[in-house]
């Protein structure tokens, strides 16, 4: 495994560099770049086909720098300041602990007040220069591919913030036990979580721009389960847990030509430190499981290409605004529920029945999906 990017780099290309990007995170990042790559492009071509119009908004153009944003531009410049100089200047502790660096009160004071004074005089400078006596209205046109980022960063946000939420109640013992280090961590993150909470989110804000909301469930389908499959694509290279109970099976004739890491993996340099010690060994992570477990990640990964495979044949041919996006709901619903039939996870009880959280949501999911395809098909001949 390769806790850390520059680990794969190194192994890659014989060399030996520290770099602070983990590889979890480096996998998350470029997901999120994949969906908005895909959201771009979808939100162009609904616009082109007239089913998304783009909206005239009103900016002031010539207005000062007002205190407010002074205060704000001073407060997040020192911020970025007081980390970027000690990260430079304590390179090894970043390097070596980025999560722990960045919640640790470690940083250069200096180095925070001299680009926050910098950085606040420029935009000052930049906002006054151009100034108007007095300012003006101006009409401008706003296409709705110009809602990728905002789109994307308000997905992120409440994604995180869901994921949080929901991997909390999913392990509330453990939550209790260290409120505060379970709040400022960056691990523990539960992917239906993030999807219920930045989904609603992603709605509000839409729906405030002009984009129907069942336009914009469509649009996000293909790059919600692209951005899933890259993700756990980071879980797979760093070890971060997300793997499959033990695999005990005998690899079947069928499947002969699968190199046997595909079958069972025991996840060696694992980033959490499971298993035992490797012999030999030296460094922050020198554990591997001690029996070999699915890698299920690689098989989710593997589904998320073919689901969004389906999905990108679908995208013209459905008629039905939202019908793709309940498509994509009972498609993930049921991927889901089938891979935690071999995936390690909380088990609660819940109806009598022994069951997993992502157990119960994926088949709520499926379940909302299937109604609200078959609802959709009937509420439209209807109206036709």
């Amino acid at each position: 495994m390769y806790p850390k990017l520059s680990d794969l780099i190194n192994d890659l290309f014989g060399i030996n560099i520290n770099m602070p990007i983990q590889s979890y995170g480096f996998f998350l990042a470029l997901a999120f770049m994949v969906g908005a790559i895909i959201l771009y492009s979808e939100l162009k071509r609904k616009e082109k086909e007239g089913l998304i119009k783009p909206q005239i908004k009103k900016i002031w153009k010539g207005k000062p720098a007002s205190v407010g944003e002074l205060i704000v531009i001073f407060i997040i410049s020192f911020l970025v300041g007081f980390k970027l100089v000690a990260a430079f200047s304590n390179y090894s502790f970043f390097a070596n602990n980025p999560k722990e660096f960045l919640v640790s009160a470690e940083g250069s004071w200096l180095g925070g007040v001299l680009i926050a004074v910098l950085y606040t005089f420029y935009f000052y400078y930049q906002r006054n220069k151009n100034k108007l006596n007095p300012p003006v209205q101006e009409e401008i046109v706003v296409h709705a591919q110009e809602n990728t980022w905002p789109i994307v960063f308000i997905a992120v946000v409440f994604g995180i913030i869901g994921a949080k939420v929901f991997h909390w109640f999913e392990n509330w013992d453990e939550f209790m036990v260290d409120p505060i280090a379970s709040l400022v961590s960056f691990s523990g993150l539960t992917f239906y979580g993030g999807l219920i909470v930045a989904a609603v989110a992603v709605i509000i804000y839409t729906n405030k721009n002009g984009i129907w909301w069942r336009h914009v469930t469509d649009i996000v389908a293909p790059a919600l389960i692209i951005s899933y499959g890259v993700g756990r694509i980071g879980c797979q290279v760093a070890g971060d847990g997300d793997w499959g109970i033990v695999n005990t099976l005998t690899k079947p004739n069928w499947l002969a030509f699968l190199p046997d890491w595909l079958w069972a993996y025991n996840y060696p340099h694992n980033i959490i430190n499971e298993g035992i010690r490797i012999h030999g060994c030296s460094g922050p992570h020198c554990f591997q499981l001690a029996e070999a477990v699915f890698p299920t990640p690689i098989y989710e990964t593997t589904m998320a290409i073919i689901i969004l495979a389906v999905l990108w044949f679908l995208r013209k041919r459905l008629k039905i605004a939202g019908q793709l996006f309940a498509i994509y709901l009972m498609f993930n619903g049921l991927e889901r529920f089938l891979i935690e039939k071999i995936r390690v996870n909380n088990v609660f009880e819940f109806l009598g029945m022994n069951v997993t959280q992502a157990e119960v949501i994926s088949t709520l999911m499926f379940l909302s999906g299937l109604i609200l395809f078959f609802v959709l098909k009937v509420n439209h001949k209807k109206v036709a």
